[in-house]
């Protein structure tokens, strides 16, 4: 059994500055930065000002279009009501949000299913075929490894460095659980859509979390990089969300997302904590929220779910694409790994649009409304459209 205290003591003693406070109404838990707002580059001058009197300096992050106030530790502000004031403005609202922690999911909080457990080699996909259009899918994640799956695929090829995860030795799985999570949801992405073109960003660390701040950081990253191609990115994976303080979306990251355009379908997991609080950002109406389900087609008790979901996929017990290592409790991995949560129900709905788009040949909206219409495929209330 995970110990989820322990975990989270894990995170505050590496990470520093971490507040956790309960949702509105008690309704779970919201974790961000302390004494950090972020607002956007255009209003930095306005929201510096109004808070000028418990800042103690300002960081202009132009490759974003954010800036981040950091407050004064004396000042004793709660960020979350400094938030409200400047989204109420007397002189017009500023658009702000804090830096909120955003998780993986599987998670450190979430579920009694997250832990993975070494399986046998599935059958790899493929083969990947070249004629037609092939999509072009985004995964915001761990980053990747070098894997016998990925082998000798031209998208890996490109791969830098800087997006590959960094495996740590000896990685303990009750406490920092998502090291080779973005190499599994790659590859669940690739079992649906041997085909697609992966673009790798590693925004998640080891623990898999990643502030508000740093998936910004890696969504501009990313748009930049399909700018330049001169392509369009048919799909982005978000296996990783949050729960905000007021439980209204983040204007910073929705903003980010919109950037890509009608032309990218965002697929988002739904998260983990058996809730039908919204799990942002998979609850965006831009986004595709993706609920888990039970390799029965039950729907997994762990998932969140709620009004937000549009749909669902087997999410437990998935087998995949894993690191080579042997962890302190004395499970050996040998490459391949069974896991459960919603991070995996998400790559299975993305992987099945971007087949549709090559199989079908059709846009990345029209591959959306096809795999979700209700009107011709099953659904399950406050889950969605059932997708196989």
């Amino acid at each position: 059994m995970i110990d989820y205290e322990a975990r989270m003591e894990r995170l505050k003693a590496r990470h520093g500055d971490l507040v956790v406070s309960d949702g509105p109404n008690g309704n779970g838990h919201t974790v961000h930065r302390r004494d950090q707002i972020l607002v956007p580059l255009s209003q930095a001058d306005r929201a510096h000002q109004a808070a000028d009197a418990w800042t103690a300096r300002r960081e202009d992050l132009f490759e974003v279009g954010v800036s981040r106030l950091h407050l004064r530790p004396d000042a004793d502000v709660d960020v979350r009501e400094l938030t409200m004031q400047l989204r109420n403005h007397a002189d017009g609202p500023i658009t702000a949000s804090p830096n909120h922690l955003l998780q993986a999911a599987p998670d450190w909080g979430g579920t009694p299913f997250s832990l993975p457990e070494p399986a046998a080699a599935p059958p790899k996909p493929g083969p990947a075929t070249t004629t037609g259009r092939r999509a072009i899918a985004g995964i915001l994640d761990t980053g990747i490894i070098n894997h016998p799956w990925f082998e000798g695929t031209d998208w890996f090829a490109l791969v830098t460095p800087d997006q590959l995860d960094p495996i740590p030795a000896g990685s303990h799985y009750e406490l920092d659980t998502q090291t080779g999570h973005g190499t599994f949801v790659a590859g669940v992405l690739l079992r649906q859509a041997p085909s697609a073109f992966l673009m790798i960003e590693r925004a998640l660390d080891d623990d898999g979390v990643c502030d508000e701040l740093q998936l910004l950081e890696r969504l501009a990253s990313l748009h930049r990089r399909i700018t330049a191609s001169g392509e369009s990115l048919d799909v982005l994976n978000l296996s990783l969300g949050g729960y905000t303080f007021d439980d209204e979306p983040s204007p910073l990251v929705s903003d980010a997302l919109a950037r890509f355009g009608k032309q990218t379908v965002i697929v988002v997991a739904a998260g983990n904590y058996g809730l039908n609080r919204p799990f942002w950002p998979a609850a965006l109406k831009s986004c595709v929220a993706v609920a888990a389900l039970e390799t029965d087609g039950r729907r997994a008790e762990y998932s969140d779910h709620g009004w937000w979901v549009d749909a669902c996929s087997v999410g437990s017990e998935v087998i995949g694409p894993f690191i080579t290592d042997t962890t302190p409790d004395g499970r050996s991995f040998n490459g391949y790994a069974k896991w459960s949560g919603t991070s995996f129900a998400a790559p299975r709905v993305a992987g099945a649009i971007a087949n549709l788009i090559g199989s079908k040949q059709l846009s990345s909206a029209d591959a959306m409304d096809f795999l979700l219409d209700p009107a011709t495929r099953p659904a399950q209330p406050d889950f969605g459209v059932v997708v196989e």
